[in-house]
């Protein structure tokens, strides 16, 4: 249970958090994926009404700060151009689109490809018209198998056991059945609303899976006993060059404290990659690059 008296205040576009040095934004990256053409754009947005720096958070989003506002609210030219990115589709959920994913899924080794579970569990979220009001920093982890980000700290999420199938977690220690990858989203975005009925909408209500009376067994309704293949825990990648299953190879960058400025940008845009990951570990992977 918990002893608060307000509302979580995460940060969002929509709802900035005001710090002495103006106002501070976060985006939400949904299995950590940053469009290059989005990267480009939320630089100018930095360099032109911010502190000129993109931070990387520890849930793999990105964060801006140092802008002006009036009363809490954004000037309307910064609102647009980070809407303009495409990273806010939907503006009424942008701050519970919190879905961490192991960052080489589909690319290197793992037991399944989770991309296409996090792209429809992120469209789930926002088609249902109630997550909006998830806590802003409830967490969705989805783990591949490898066990890179397995020991996170979550409210919902999964473990891979095979290619096609997943274990179901409700907190840290709560587990639920093995579904199919086809519906696991599914099945992660019904539990999402089990929490918010038995969460309520106090002002003191929980934030998080184990705040609830009976934690994640509360939304998964029985106990089930963790396969020995869920209980897996591996760190980070290194750093460096990492070779592809598909041949090519992907390059693991630390990022600065201070964040990417618009040099630190124009060097990764030089890689011409569509995208790059951003990593729980506040580092970047650039991915799919020929060899050469």
């Amino acid at each position: 249970m918990t002893t608060r008296t307000r509302r979580d205040l995460c940060p969002g576009l929509l709802r900035p958090w005001i710090a002495e040095d103006g106002a501070l934004v976060r985006v939400r990256l949904p299995g950590g994926t940053l469009p290059i053409d989005a990267l480009v754009a939320l630089a100018d947005v930095a360099e032109q009404h911010g502190d000129g720096a993109i931070r990387l958070t520890s849930r793999a989003n990105l964060q801006l700060r140092g802008f002006d506002h009036d009363g809490g609210v954004l000037p309307e030219t910064v609102v647009d151009a980070v809407m303009a990115t495409g990273l806010i589709p939907s503006p009424s959920h942008e701050r519970v689109r919190n879905i961490m994913v192991s960052p080489l899924t589909g690319r290197v080794g793992g037991r399944a490809d989770l991309r296409p579970v996090v792209r429809r569990l992120d469209e789930l979220v926002c088609a249902e018209a109630g997550l909006a009001e998830l806590p802003g920093r409830f967490l969705f982890v989805l783990d591949d198998g490898r066990g890179d980000v397995a020991g996170r700290d979550l409210d919902l999420g999964l473990v891979a056991v095979d290619a096609g199938r997943a274990r179901v977690r409700a907190g840290r220690t709560a587990w639920g059945k093995v579904v199919t990858l086809d519906r696991a989203a599914q099945a992660l975005t019904t539990l999402a609303a089990r929490f918010l009925e038995a969460a309520g909408a106090q002002p003191g209500s929980p934030w998080h899976v184990d705040e609830l009376p009976a934690g994640g067994e509360a939304l998964l309704g029985e106990r089930v006993e963790a396969l020995p293949g869920t209980r897996v825990a591996t760190g980070p990648p290194a750093l460096g060059r990492i070779t592809q299953d598909d041949g090519r190879h992907a390059l693991h960058l630390a990022v600065p404290g201070t964040g990417l400025d618009r040099r630190l940008v124009d060097e990764i845009v030089a890689w011409d990659t569509p995208h790059v990951i951003v990593t729980p570990w506040r580092t970047l992977i650039v991915p799919d690059l020929e060899n050469g």
